[in-house]
């Protein structure tokens, strides 16, 4: 998870971003007390329980799609809030009566829904990425490899959401799968072994490390169209399949290399990796 305030009319939004499902979650409270031009947050908070209350009530969905997670409060501590998904506040928003309800539908727009920006504009987010990249240090021959397999994701993630898939947790279990079978570790066992926190394990992944995951994902979208996979179970099966097949190719390099193809380098400033391990140990 990765805390990222976002500004809207002066009113700072909490939002977090979780790289694993690929999805931007905002605090419900700010967005209320912005809607309801609410002085403080507290009165947001106690509208927003009332809203939560009719709204179940109608037999809205709406406020199960909210989760709990942790993010800065006023005193600086990291404590449990409503979050919601762009999509999710967008169904909000026209629950609640407000002068400010299409702004915030156009903020959403701009802020929330970037992967829609880039597949209208596919040259610009490559472009970005790739100066942030070079900026980091990376070899044009890694930029490469890391936006062909991006490319790749890309592709399976639009299949899942075509196919009954939701995106943010059903996206994460999947790419979880996936990866579970192909390395023989987790998402976050492999962040793990990196010194990794609020990163994208992507980003540190080694070329053979992100040829192996895209052959992974490559072959599980393959296997889905074949399949015609629809819903969790079914694209549960092309996940475990897809990340089967990269496995036996990692397998079969490692015994004629003799070398592992997971590891636990990464690009973090040396000093960085032992100091994230050493935290987590404690906790």
């Amino acid at each position: 998870m990765k805390f990222l305030p976002a500004e809207f009319e002066n009113q700072t939004f909490r939002r977090v971003y979780d790289e694993e499902s690929e999805t931007w979650w905002f605090s419900v409270v700010d967005v209320v007390q912005v809607l309801t031009q609410q002085p403080d947050a507290l009165t947001a908070r106690k509208y927003w329980n009332q809203l939560k209350v009719r709204l179940g009530r109608e037999g809205s969905e709406l406020v199960t799609d909210c989760h709990q997670l942790k993010m800065p409060a006023a005193d600086g501590k990291l404590r449990l809030t409503d979050a919601a998904s762009a999509q999710t506040l967008l169904r909000l928003v026209q629950s609640v009566p407000s002068p400010k309800a299409e702004p915030i539908k156009l903020w959403l727009a701009k802020v929330g829904f970037e992967r829609m920006q880039e597949m209208a504009d596919p040259g610009l987010s490559l472009n970005r990425a790739r100066e942030t990249w070079q900026k980091h240090g990376r070899s044009e021959k890694w930029i490469q490899q890391r936006m062909t397999g991006q490319e790749t994701r890309n592709k399976l993630t639009d299949y899942w959401a075509n196919h009954d898939i939701k995106q943010g947790e059903e996206f994460a279990i999947l790419t979880n799968l996936i990866h579970q079978e192909w390395a023989g570790v987790s998402v976050k066992a492999h962040k793990t072994m990196k010194g990794l926190k609020d990163h994208n394990l992507r980003d540190h992944m080694s070329e053979a490390e992100l040829i192996f995951t895209a052959l992974a994902e490559l072959s599980t979208r393959q296997i889905a169209e074949a399949d015609e996979a629809t819903g969790m179970a079914e694209n549960s099966k092309a996940a475990k399949k897809g990340g089967a097949i990269a496995k036996q190719a990692r397998t079969a390099l490692e015994a004629k290399t003799g070398k592992s193809v997971v590891t636990g380098e990464n690009f973090l400033p040396p000093g960085k990796a032992t100091k994230a391990l050493k935290k987590d140990g404690k906790k």
